[in-house]
């Protein structure tokens, strides 16, 4: 199962991240995982998953924001030492490159979630369905589906 993450490319000055995160939560848009990581010195790229994708562009795209949408998958795993190795030992000798990963925190103790940007992904999809692996669908984040 792909979920539609946002990508915005930000400049690493005061108050960007502020202007992005008001503009979208102004609109009614609420953050149901997000990320950001410093690519550069100057720049930064926040990824989030949106409650309304299609929403969320509109607003990147009224506020000139240069933004993209990636394809990830969600997977819940337990939260135990070993886990995360546990799933990415199924991509070993394969030809999948986890290009980035997050973990979104939740209210479940027993339970994580971690978010990934795979180089193939449909393959890294088969991959994790084959091992049973739990991924997670956009209903599951309170994702708008049929949007973007």
């Amino acid at each position: 199962m792909k979920l539609k993450q946002l990508s915005i490319p930000l400049e690493n000055s005061p108050g960007r991240l502020h202007e992005v995160t008001k503009a979208l939560g102004d609109a009614g848009i609420n953050l149901r995982a997000h990320c950001i990581c410093d690519s550069t010195h100057d720049f930064g790229v926040l990824r989030i998953l949106v409650s309304d994708l299609a929403a969320a562009r509109v607003v990147v795209m009224e506020k000139l924001i240069p933004a993209r949408v990636d394809d990830v998958v969600a997977v819940e795993i337990e939260d135990t030492p070993g886990c995360l190795s546990k799933i990415l030992n199924l991509f070993l000798g394969t030809k999948v490159n986890v290009e980035y990963m997050y973990a979104v925190a939740g209210a479940n103790l027993q339970k994580a979630v971690m978010v990934f940007h795979f180089s193939a992904i449909d393959q890294a999809i088969e991959i994790l369905e084959e091992n049973g692996a739990k991924l997670l669908d956009a209903e599951s984040f309170g994702i708008l589906v049929g949007q973007g």
